[in-house]
């Protein structure tokens, strides 16, 4: 967990304190103007910060149901009830400020990132951001992926019941912890995926399965993957999230190089069949977030239609099956867990 600096900076830990203090002093010795801007961000980043900070836990603050008891599985049973169309209005208020708290930190550092390219800053300082950057994001979209789960009416009891606990814990700590405190499997795999660029080629993936194996400081989602007993379909999930392209596209380049009796296909000749944009592949930790979010509408339209190809995104899957196993937030990580 990570530790809280000072009063003033209690929302950030000293790491993440010097950085910003290293890069906003960097960008006011060029122009002042960007850095009174910035310094008005971080306050109101303190602001929301302090609403956080002084609302009430979960577990005394939020009943669920009129006349039951206040607890921490009261919240965790209600939520598992709840259908994915109806989940807003049954997040509790100190998780909503939370979310709102994490956006705006995502901001922040964004537009510090941005201001420091303009002045020219060291590559260094320039990196150091981008970094916290996407630990944010994935932070996001850890959150994101256990509200998935949870709402998945075909997830078992247990595995509902352990995303729920994650999620409390993410709400109830958010000034405090990031996706590496609660699920480092996660940000090691988007991490690893957000610096791939996919060749695409044969379409075996054995390019970016060494990219990803190599830049993976947590291989167990990769493992899991790899193993013997895995579903078709989850490996499918596995294929969009290793291309960056949906189960239909994949299929179609498939196709088109069977008719055309190729081996391989190019990144250029792919993208004139699909017809997609120039930035079509995911590259960096927003165009990842972008691609769990294609993913996870694809799945949820082929779940209710009743289509071909994957009900769920790959991170989706993996996690299911560590939640199975018994993966729990006591202890922020999930190193001694995995699926059977």
């Amino acid at each position: 967990m990570r530790a809280p600096h000072d009063e003033e900076w209690f929302f950030f830990d000293a790491a993440e304190r010097g950085l910003v203090e290293r890069a906003l002093a960097a960008i006011g010795e060029i122009d002042p103007k960007p850095r009174e801007v910035l310094d008005g961000m971080v306050a109101r980043l303190r602001k929301t910060a302090e609403l956080i900070r002084d609302t009430p836990s979960l577990a005394s603050s939020w009943g669920g149901r009129a006349g039951r008891p206040f607890s921490v599985e009261t919240l965790i049973d209600q939520l598992c009830r709840v259908p994915d169309y109806d989940v807003d209005l049954h997040v509790p208020t100190k998780a909503v400020l939370g979310q709102a708290y994490l956006i705006a930190k995502i901001n922040l550092l964004k537009a510090v990132g941005y201001m420091l390219e303009s002045v020219g800053a060291s590559e260094e300082l320039r990196t150091a951001v981008e970094r916290e950057v996407a630990q944010s994001i994935y932070t996001k979209l850890a959150e994101e992926l256990f509200v998935s789960i949870v709402t998945d009416a075909n997830a078992p009891p247990r595995v509902k019941t352990g995303a729920a606990r994650f999620l409390f814990r993410i709400w109830e700590e958010r000034l405090l912890i990031e996706v590496d405190d609660f699920a480092p499997v996660l940000e090691s795999a988007w991490a690893a995926r957000s610096k791939l660029l996919p060749v695409l080629g044969t379409l075996l993936g054995t390019h970016e399965m060494f990219v990803l194996f190599k830049e993976a400081r947590d291989r167990r989602l990769l493992d899991y993957f790899g193993g013997d007993d895995v579903a078709e379909e989850q490996l499918l999930a596995f294929e969009e999230f290793l291309f960056g392209l949906s189960h239909e596209e994949i299929a179609r380049l498939r196709a088109h190089m069977a008719d055309e009796g190729k081996a391989c296909i190019s990144l250029d000749a792919a993208r004139a069949l699909l017809g997609t944009e120039e930035s079509w592949m995911p590259h960096g930790a927003q165009a990842l977030y972008t691609s769990y979010k294609k993913r996870r509408v694809n799945a949820a339209h082929r779940a209710l239609t009743g289509a071909s190809g994957p009900k769920a995104t790959a991170e989706e899957y993996a996690m299911v099956a560590f939640l199975q196993a018994g993966a729990s937030p006591s202890t922020f990580a999930m190193h001694a867990v995995r699926p059977e």
